[in-house]
Parts: C-alpha cells; sequence; structure tokens
C-alpha cells in the first residue's frame, strides 16, 4: 500500500482517486509521496521513502527543488489546471481598473438608508465614471497556458493584444488567437499597451521585472495587472509610478502592506484560482500524476526531472532508474541486467540538465536485491522495481 501524505486541504473528488491501495491523509508517516498546495516546504525534513511531490497548482517557489533532485524526489506541478479561473479573474480586473466599480460601490454603502438615495445616486454617479477597454491594447507578457487564454478572450472582447514570450511552443502558438500580435521585445509591449498583464514564472531573471526603467518605456496611465507571483512588481517603484500617474491603476493578487490605502491600488487576496472548479482540477492532475508515477514510472509535468512516458509491456517486470546524465551509466546499467540474465523487452532514457531518467521493461527471473544492485553502480541516484 502506497501512503500519501497532504499538507493542505486537497479537493475530495481529486483524493478519491487514489482508490483503495492507498493510504491518504494529513498525519500520514513515512510517505511514499506528498500533495501540498501552498504549505511551505524550504524547512521540510524528508523521509528516505519519499519519491514524488505533486503540487496542486502551477508555481513551485514553496518546494525546495534543489534538495528535491539531489534526494531523487520527482516534483510535479499542474500546468493549466487552474488556467480558466486565473482567465476569468484577470478579465474581472481588467474592468475594476477601468471603471471605478469598487469606489462607486463603498461610496454607495455610505448612504443614508432612510432616504430616498436615488437623486443622490445620480447626481454623484460622475465621480466614478471610467473608459471602456474595448478598441484598448492589452500587452500579455507570457503566452502560456492563462497568458493565451487571456489573450484570446480579450480579443473577443473587442480589444487589441500584443503579446511576448520568447519560449512560446509550437502548441502554444497555434493555441492563441492569429489576432494576437506576437512581438520580439518587452519593449515593444510597454510602448504599445494601455494594460499590462504578466503571466511569467518568479525566476531570477523576471524579478523585479516591472521597475521604474520599464514603466518609463510605458504610455502614461498604463494599467498594470499582476495575478502571476509577487516579486515580479517592484512595490516601491510603482508607488512612485502612481504617484506621479504615470500608472494609474495597479491590480494585484498579492497585497503587502506598502500598497493599503493607496488610491490607484487594487489589492486582491490572493484568489487568482481560488475557484472549487480549480481546486478540484489541480487535484485531479495531481493526483494521477503521482499514480502514474509510483505505479508504472511514467513522469508527466515534473518541474525537476524530465518527463518520460512509456506503454507497459505485458508479462515484464518494470525498473526504472534516476541517474546522472553522463556517459557510461546505461552501459553499465543494461550490463548489470545482462549479468543476471535479464532481456530488455523495451526501453526509453530521458534526460533533464544533469539528471538522467530510465523506464526499463525485462524479462527474466527478478530478485528482491537487483534494485539494490543497480543503485551501487556509480552515478546511479535510485532504482525502483514496479
Amino acid at each position: 500500500m502506497y501512503k500519501i501524505l497532504t499538507l493542505n486541504k486537497i479537493s475530495d473528488k481529486g483524493l478519491r482517486r487514489f482508490g483503495e491501495a492507498y493510504e491518504v491523509g494529513s498525519e500520514t508517516e513515512n510517505p511514499d509521496a506528498i500533495v501540498v498546495r501552498s504549505f511551505k516546504m524550504h524547512d521540510m525534513a524528508f523521509g528516505d521513502n519519499l519519491k514524488a511531490i505533486a503540487r496542486a497548482g502551477a508555481g513551485v517557489n514553496n518546494i525546495p527543488l534543489d534538495r528535491c533532485t539531489e534526494q531523487g524526489i520527482v516534483v510535479f506541478n499542474t500546468p493549466g489546471a487552474n488556467a480558466n479561473a486565473v482567465k476569468e479573474i484577470v478579465l474581472a480586473s481588467l474592468l475594476l481598473a477601468s471603471r471605478d466599480i469598487i469606489g462607486g460601490v463603498n461610496w454607495v454603502q455610505t448612504l443614508d438608508k432612510s432616504e430616498n438615495i436615488s437623486p443622490v445616486v445620480e447626481k454623484n454617479k460622475s465621480n466614478f465614471a471610467g473608459t471602456e477597454i474595448q478598441g484598448k491594447t492589452l500587452g500579455v507578457i507570457g503566452l502560456g497556458a492563462i497568458g493565451a487564454m487571456v489573450s484570446n478572450s480579450a480579443i473577443d472582447l473587442g480589444m487589441k493584444v500584443v503579446g511576448y514570450d520568447p519560449y512560446l511552443s509550437v502548441d502554444g502558438a497555434l493555441y492563441l488567437s492569429n489576432q494576437v500580435k506576437k512581438v520580439n521585445s518587452l519593449d515593444e509591449v510597454y510602448a504599445a499597451a494601455d494594460y499590462i498583464t504578466i503571466h511569467v514564472p518568479l525566476l531570477d531573471s523576471t524579478a523585479d521585472m516591472i521597475n521604474s526603467e520599464s514603466l518609463a518605456k510605458c504610455k502614461e496611465g498604463v494599467k498594470i495587472l499582476n495575478f502571476s507571483r509577487d516579486g515580479l512588481v517592484n512595490t516601491d517603484d510603482i508607488l512612485e509610478a502612481i504617484e506621479k500617474r504615470k500608472v494609474s491603476c495597479y491590480v494585484t493578487d498579492f497585497p503587502e502592506a506598502k500598497l493599503l490605502g493607496t488610491e490607484g491600488v487594487i489589492p486582491i487576496p490572493h484568489l487568482g484560482a481560488s475557484t472549487a472548479e480549480s481546486e478540484e482540477n489541480c487535484a485531479v492532475m495531481a493526483v494521477d500524476e503521482i499514480k502514474a508515477y509510483l505505479e508504472n514510472g511514467n513522469i508527466i509535468n515534473s518541474v525537476n526531472f524530465p518527463n518520460a512516458s512509456m506503454p507497459r509491456k505485458p508479462e515484464t517486470t518494470r525498473i526504472v532508474i534516476a541517474s546522472k546524465n553522463v556517459p557510461g551509466v546505461i552501459e553499465n546499467i543494461t550490463s548489470k541486467l545482462a549479468k543476471n540474465s535479464l532481456n530488455i523487452v523495451d526501453m526509453l532514457n530521458k534526460s533533464r540538465g544533469d539528471t538522467a531518467y530510465n523506464i526499463i521493461d525485462i524479462t527474466g527471473d527478478v530478485d528482491d536485491t537487483l534494485a539494490q544492485r543497480i543503485e551501487s553502480l556509480e552515478n546511479v541516484i535510485f532504482a525502483r522495481i514496479l
């Protein structure tokens, strides 16, 4: 029986997919795998039995990836599972940034309930007038699952869209509306956009990417939306730009104390993926990834190991092996199997950076010590018999 530890509240719709062959709970000891959402794992000790961590969401900043890779722990995420939820809140925020809906609602709530408020409303509604998004230009930084959905929906709403993504895949480009103008530099986005929405991961190369220098290249009165990660927008610089009216509105899903009470800032309490549907989708995908790995050794949507998936051959034993991506390892493994009179029926080898991963279906008599003997080979990280 496999043991699964949950570190946050995970949707039952996902957890039920584990079935009777799994022990699942928030107090599970010595787990084979962990399902997590936002729990910060950097200070967490990992047992020798831990084989996988699945993040029910896209970002993995809360997981120590380098340490996991060193210990042979495969880390998964669930790209695209929450994309529609984030897309919808981005579209809502385009309207919140354009029409002073929040200000108007808050003002109405202050009116005297004992009076006829209609004349007062009609007299003062112009104080909350805004602009329409139709015909305006949206700059989208990052055209992955969320960025592409936002782009396509903005086109449907009558906006012009300028998109930038130097890592745009062929499949991603095919999904993107042909009305999205793809540009080759961020400067082209800054110069053209009335609104800018960010959909990139937080990396050393993207930290503080929206700063005084990039904002200086933007249109006067640009509106900035951040539903990706805190740390992508320099808080001090955005506040200065708001004070100088360079930025007319900043909508962020990552509020911090400095932003509170500032006119022109709409702080949202990290609601981007907080829908029942999104949480279910993420949980289902995370559970399926763990099951595919623990039961068949297939790796789908890993962020630190190579993705590798192979149909299982009938009447074979499967062995999965992770190693350093250096010459000679495959030769040593196949020699070890041959010396034990084991025949390779099918084999898959994939690599990612310094790490290689092998799925091997074999026939012959496999004893319980085979994995241990393969692990003793130079540069092998782990071996599992399934």
